[in-house]
């Protein structure tokens, strides 16, 4: 991959580390769209529920414990130097994230 792409990706889970997930479950949501949501910002979201109702029946009680597994890997940049060694920089890069989302169903 080319040092640009790494940057991006870098920049973009710097930014989705600092600023968290939008992790709060919006009253106008439905808990798919909160979990759709939480997808669409690269999360596996785990469920877990209390009772046996439709989904769009349920009620987000909890959106919590947001995991973010980073890897981070050497950009070798450059022309190599008199003996041979080239200049790089550490990039750490999000391997994946999950977070959990809590739906009470007895209602």
């Amino acid at each position: 991959m080319r040092p640009s792409l790494f940057l991006a990706t870098f920049a973009t889970s710097v930014a989705a580390v600092l600023l968290g997930p939008a992790a709060v479950a919006h009253a106008d949501e439905t808990p798919q769209e909160t979990i759709s949501r939480l997808q669409e910002q690269g999360y596996t979201v785990n469920v877990d529920r209390v009772g046996n109702g439709r989904i769009n029946d349920c009620v987000v009680t909890s959106v919590r414990n947001p995991q973010v597994q980073t890897d981070t890997i050497r950009d070798y940049y450059g022309k190599p130097d008199e003996n041979g060694n080239r200049k790089y920089r550490l990039i750490e890069v999000v391997v994946s994230q999950s977070i959990s989302v809590s739906l009470d169903c007895t209602g």
